[in-house]
């Protein structure tokens, strides 16, 4: 029965995840519909996306304490209901003021419900083989939950309205409550609990102004005296949150996690590659639906192969080696065919491609992405003491939070010089405007697709160096007779 039971709370878990996951895309599709309807201008309605990433990034490494603090069910279940109330406010907001805060306020319970999801699964799936299975999910889930959201949100903008881009949420969130409340067992309360106040305003603060930073470089530009003071705020907060770090008596983020050398290696390979994907799905979109007028619905189609390709990498590839070879031979491998299928995307033209380069590069970057993602999951959360479960979630959680802003931001930014450049270059007498721009705005993509490219490159030399590991680790206790499971399952 017990076996059963974990099964069913891993498809909880995913669930919840699931919905965090593809909330960072689904509303990205909706948002033209969206600026119509609530009547928001071109400079203000990015607050749709940065209110939420900011929030869910900034507060991600307290979300992750707390739910060491509090208990992982608890801290879950708070989560899901706060996700919930939020994505009913946003779905029926009246105005962009009104929506803006429902999509921070979504953040904040995201921040409070991610950790405490891949904490769970760590916790939860001690056995090897077991654990390479659930984990194989899990990636393909983090993976493909992107490409997800764009086809939900096309769906679900299409046939019905923009505002079930965020109603949607609430069914999901009650089911995974339901679940929650059934399968999974009260967890207490550690006999040390204390939360460091100093280390979560340093802590929070840095990641705030970080997050927010490399969101406004993207429109704002690098120079821009907001954005340089934010980074270098945040480098500053973050550099004493460091140092608290070693003197606290509880620390937010305990240095055992973050000493761990594959874990480090774990986190830098999600950071760089989430740099290099999240604004490489945003082109593909612009691409699929500005320069080859697709719907929103047949933009969203076109990435069912990526997302088929993602769960075939996550479950039949990196689930069934996980426990029978090196971590970095999953890792760097699959990185470089994902480099691969980038580079192909990167030759696009004007004229239709999505046969001949978008949709193998897509397959190449679906299958080697989720393979070395689901394995870096692995690593960062095992062989953690159950205690910092939390904090080892949280930072795997805020390397992406940060990666896709960090990659976002300097995508867009080098797209955007590159596309200004190409216009500069080939402007002229008797030169058709319509065809130039769409010319410039592609050339503009595929310069910061190779940008990606590289970024993805560089996350695969740093797993081939950092990480040695022979096996991907278990959680601290999977050998003991009474292993973790026990507190969180019924």
């Amino acid at each position: 029965m017990a076996d059963n039971r974990r099964w069913w709370a891993l498809v909880v878990i995913a669930l919840a995840q699931l919905m965090v996951v593809l909330d960072m895309t689904i509303v990205n599709i909706a948002l033209p519909s969206a600026q119509a309807d609530l009547n928001m201008s071109d400079a203000n309605r990015q607050w749709v996306i940065t209110a939420y990433t900011l929030a869910f990034g900034g507060l991600l490494l307290l979300g992750g304490r707390i739910s060491d603090l509090a208990g992982r069910r608890t801290t879950f279940m708070i989560g899901l209901v706060g996700f919930a109330a939020a994505s009913a406010l946003g779905g029926a907001a009246t105005g962009q003021g009104m929506l803006f805060g429902a999509r921070a306020l979504q953040g904040v319970f995201a921040a409070l419900l991610a950790p405490a999801a891949l904490s769970l699964l760590a916790t939860t799936f001690t056995e090897p083989k077991e654990r390479a299975k659930a984990f194989g999910v899990f990636g393909a889930i983090v993976g493909a939950g992107a490409a997800i959201g764009l086809l939900a949100g096309g769906l679900l903008t299409e046939y019905l309205d923009w505002r079930w881009c965020l109603y949607v949420n609430v069914p999901i969130a009650l089911l995974a409550f339901a679940g929650a409340w059934a399968i999974l067992a009260p967890g207490g309360r550690h006999p040390d609990a204390h939360l460091d106040v100093p280390g979560a305003l340093l802590g929070s603060g840095g990641m705030l102004a970080l997050v927010y930073g490399f969101s406004e470089a993207a429109s704002r530009g690098w120079d821009d005296g907001l954005v340089v003071t934010l980074l270098v705020a945040g480098v500053v907060l973050l550099a004493a949150f460091a140092v608290w770090q070693t003197r606290a008596r509880v620390p937010l983020l305990p240095m055992s996690v973050v000493k761990d050398r594959q874990r480090v290696g774990a986190f830098l390979t999600v950071l760089f590659v989430t740099v290099g994907m999240f604004g490489v799905f945003l082109f593909l979109t612009y691409y699929l639906q500005g320069v080859l007028g697709w719907s929103p619905l047949k933009t969203g189609l076109a990435y069912l192969p990526m997302t088929a390709a993602m769960i075939v990498g996550s479950t039949q590839i990196a689930a069934r080696l996980l426990s029978k070879v090196p971590p970095r031979t999953l890792i760097v491998p699959g990185l470089l065919v994902a480099a691969g299928g980038l580079a192909i995307i990167a030759q696009v033209g004007v004229e239709p491609a999505y046969a001949s380069h978008v949709l193998p590069g897509m397959l190449m970057l679906g299958l080697g992405m989720s393979t070395a993602m689901m394995t870096s999951i692995s690593l960062a959360t095992g062989s953690v003491a159950p205690r910092d479960s939390g904090a080892a979630s949280a930072t795997f959680n805020t390397a992406q939070q940060v990666g896709g802003s960090i990659g976002t931001a300097l995508l867009n930014t080098i797209a955007a010089s590159a596309t200004a450049t190409y216009l500069t270059a080939h402007a002229g007498p008797g030169v058709d405007k319509r065809l130039l721009q769409a010319d410039a705005t592609v050339h503009g993509f595929n310069v910061a697709t190779w940008w990606a490219f590289g970024a993805l490159l560089l996350a695969a030399l740093i797993a081939g160096v950092v990480v040695n590991a022979e096996r991907a680790p278990t959680p601290q206790g999977a050998g003991e007779r009474t292993p973790e499971p026990v507190d969180t399952l019924g």
